[in-house]
Formats: structure tokens, sequence, C-alpha cells
């Protein structure tokens, strides 16, 4: 079974629905508010609808929403190459010229949150906050991929993304079934329920998202001893220099709270760690009134190494 893209990605709500064109590929946005800009990326397995909750809060608190589909994902472009994160960071960041901003606040979960740090390290000036959450640093994440036994275990799934063609068949597979399952998994008790593992499952199935997401996780082991890959690990040492916010569910079954924990050490700004109880890997969805008041919070506080 294919699904149509339109309607699994332009899901009617408050925002309203364009195309942008950034770093050589078009991406899909929705967007609500006025004011400062929040640019919000999603995770495996999700698109933007992932940030609805807070697009929605955002706008009441006077900021302008945009969350975007990541290339590869929902509505963007899938273009056959650029799964780097360098490359990923870059549409980032020309998202944000494209929107007609000097500047973002990045707000990332997942592989959404790894591309919020690389961001902040490659383009710093056109980053004004970050936020990550349920993703360490990825020099951190690296470190803890190579030795760490329990995280190994934890991230299976990226290891079993590594073989050819099979993973992307088990995506779709009866559905996107493993979507839910994945998600289910990594999440506290009682989520997703239905509605939202139905809409997961049907932006798994648009042509090219499984190989696309697949990609992603390949690059990230396979780049280890390549020259990107050490040279990308090399330019995360630059400290990030804007004020960062980092949440984790403490249930979280894919990335370990203990894994995340420590990123700080590459933060040279205003850095806030919280560990959110009783939620695990998506906290925006899982606990959405308790992640966003944190959001607001932070982002509403002048001085946020308090």
């Amino acid at each position: 079974m294919t699904v149509p893209e339109s309607s699994a990605v332009n899901i009617d709500g408050p925002w309203t629905h364009r195309d942008i064109s950034a770093n050589g590929a078009r991406f899909h946005v929705a967007e609500l508010g006025e004011g400062p800009v929040v640019l919000m990326l999603h995770g495996f397995p999700e698109f933007w609808w992932a940030w609805r909750h807070q697009m929605e809060a955002l706008a009441k608190a006077g900021f302008r929403a945009v969350a975007m589909d990541l290339r590869g994902y929902g509505g963007s472009d899938r273009p056959p190459r650029g799964y780097d994160p360098i490359t990923l960071a870059l549409d980032v960041t020309g998202v944000i010229r494209s929107l007609g901003e000097p500047d973002a606040i990045v707000v990332g979960h997942g592989l959404g949150a790894s591309l919020a740090w690389t961001a902040a390290v490659l383009r710093p000036k056109l980053v004004r906050r970050l936020v990550a959450v349920s993703m360490p640093h990825p020099r951190r994440l690296r470190s803890a991929l190579l030795t760490d036994r329990h995280q190994v275990a934890a991230a299976k799934h990226i290891f079993a993304f590594q073989r050819p063609w099979i993973p992307e068949r088990q995506l779709v597979r009866d559905d996107a079934e493993m979507v839910e399952r994945l998600m289910r998994e990594w999440a506290a008790p009682g989520w997703p329920d239905a509605p939202t593992a139905e809409r997961y499952r049907r932006a798994m199935l648009i042509p090219g998202t499984a190989h696309c997401a697949a990609e992603h996780f390949r690059w990230l082991v396979r780049s280890v001893p390549r020259p990107d890959g050490l040279q990308y690990a090399a330019r995360m040492k630059t400290p990030v220099m804007v004020p960062t916010l980092h949440l984790h569910g403490a249930l979280d079954s894919a990335i370990l709270p203990r894994t995340a924990a420590g990123s700080g050490r590459y933060v040279e700004a205003p850095y806030r760690w919280r560990l959110l109880d009783g939620v695990g890997h998506f906290p925006h969805e899982e606990a959405p009134d308790t992640f966003t008041n944190e959001l607001l919070g932070w982002l509403k506080d002048p001085e946020p190494e308090r």
C-alpha cells in the first residue's frame, strides 16, 4: 500500500501550509502565529505534525511557529543523496533564510535535535537559541555507540538499518506496522493512541520515505571510520555558543538518559538540563502540556542559565 503525499501531510488546522526552497531542495512547512521564529524539527519516524500541540501554544505566546518536514520526510523533497548531518543542518539554516528571518530559535527532537546541535555549530549567527529533545550532543552519541553496551543494545534499530533494502521493506510491511511498534517500545506506556499511530504509519507509506529514513541511520554508523565522519566529529568539537535547553524523557528506551546527560560540556553558553519524569522518547507528544510549559518558561526567561 502507498499513500498520496498530500493526504498524509497537509493536515487541516489553524496553521497554513506552503513549500519553500532552501539548499537546493524543496521543503514543506506548516506555520502559525507572528513574532520571533521558532523552527521545529521532527525526528524519526515522525513529520511536521509532531509539533501540533506546541505550534498553537507558541503562537498564543507571541511566536511565529514553523514546523518543517526534513529532507526525505512528509511533504519535502526526497533526493537520492544528502542524508549526512552537515547537509541536513544546512537544509535547516537555509529554511531560516528562506523564511526571511535573520535567525531563529531552533527546537529539534531525535534526528531533528542532532541537526539542531549541528546547525548551532555550523551557523551560530542563524540560531538564536537551541532546544534539544531526546538526543545528546552528537559527540556524546558517537562515544556512547562506541563504548556503552547498554546504549548499543537500546539502539539496535540503528544497526539493523545498515542492511541494504531490508529495512525499507520492513518499515512499510503491513501498512507500516513497524512504525507503531517502535513508537510504543520507545514511549511510556499508553502512547501513541490509535489515531496518532495511524497518522505516522500513513506518512511512512508515502513512496520513498522509508528509504530516506534508513539513509539517515546508515550514515550515522558507516561514517564512523570514514573521512567524512571523522571530519564531522572534529567540527563538532566547536562549542555551542547559544543558550541551550536540553529536555529528555526519564523513560526513554531508545536514547538512554545517561547518554544524553553530560552534553552541557559542549555548550559555552547558558545550558539548562531537564529530565522529565514519566515520559519516554517523545515528550512533546506524550506529555505536551508539561513539555510546552518547560519550553515557554525557558523562552521567556531573560536569564536562561538559572
